[in-house]
């Protein structure tokens, strides 16, 4: 029987792409995924970080995680389970950068509708905000994307082994979703005719959320059996919006609030805050899905 809390404590520490306690992720990521039968393989690549985020190199190298079992008669698994598996610490909270995003949308638009001086004020403050948005390697980050990890393996114990269903640990999220897009341009074949499951930040409070980045059965599915809102987008930035372009469908499964968006990328976000009432609950939901004949 895993103990997930011991398991989520290794995984939340900080672990910047590139860094040793990265690597150390990396390790204990592959032991569990060999323990329970999977063939890992690595995809090494290197790829540009995202312009808007300050302090990171002009060029990175990571590592994503494929791990299959023994090819049934389809030849590759249909269904892929995904969760990143870096972090990153940044000095404001999620929930202050979309603040600072909206207060700079809000006044580019006053700017026209509106007194200058309005919205000028609206545009500085949400600019100084934003400038902020530089990288660290000060967060655990428990809830993101440690919890999602977790979920991943609780949903593989909770099935018979199967050689239909496969995991992906991308590599450099946080980055600006740079394994996720290597994974599309390089190795597109494994995405082709196969649904993703993307776990994304799992909090015990609040409600489920499913974006159906490419909708399919197994999508609305699964956002029906963890009693998520269904949407088609949201203002966050997850590895299911690039997967989707290559995969048959493509859905993200995150759970939260105001409250998760307030301590991620924060050294707030520990595993000390969580008892993975929330991971548990998503994680049963989709096993009952993929369990279903």
């Amino acid at each position: 029987m895993t103990d997930y809390s011991a398991l989520l404590s290794e995984l939340a520490i900080p672990r910047l792409v590139g860094t040793p306690n990265h690597r150390k992720v990396r390790e204990t990521l592959t032991r569990e995924l060999a323990a329970r039968g999977f063939a890992v393989a690595e995809h090494v690549f290197s790829g540009r970080p995202a312009r808007a985020l300050v302090g990171t190199p002009q060029a990175i190298a990571g590592v994503n995680l494929i791990a299959q079992r023994p090819a049934g008669p389809c030849g590759r698994p249909a269904v892929w389970l995904v969760a990143h598996y870096d972090s990153k610490g940044q000095p404001i909270s999620m929930a202050l950068r979309l603040c600072g995003a909206g207060a700079l949308l809000a006044g580019l638009a006053a700017l026209a509708i509106a007194p200058p001086l309005l919205g000028a004020i609206l545009a500085a403050a949400g600019a100084l905000v934003l400038a902020n948005n530089r990288v660290t390697d000060r967060s655990p980050g428990a809830v993101d994307n440690a919890t999602a990890l977790v979920a991943v393996f609780m949903v593989l114990d909770a099935l018979r082994p199967r050689p239909d269903v496969g995991v992906i640990f991308p590599d450099a999220e946080e980055l600006g979703l740079v394994g996720a897009g290597a994974l599309v341009r390089e190795r597109p074949d494994l995405l082709h005719d196969a649904a993703v499951v993307n776990f994304d930040g799992l909090d015990d409070r609040g409600r489920a959320t499913a974006v159906l980045h490419r909708p399919g059965p197994l999508g609305r599915a699964v956002a029906t059996a963890v009693d998520a809102r269904a949407m088609r987008w949201m203002p966050v930035v997850v590895d299911g919006i690039v997967l989707a372009r290559a995969a048959r469908e493509c859905v993200t499964i995150m759970k939260g609030g105001w409250h998760t968006a307030r301590i991620v990328h924060t050294p707030r976000d520990t595993p000390q805050r969580l008892t993975l009432t929330g991971a548990r609950a998503v994680a049963e939901g989709v096993a009952r899905v993929l369990a279903e004949p």
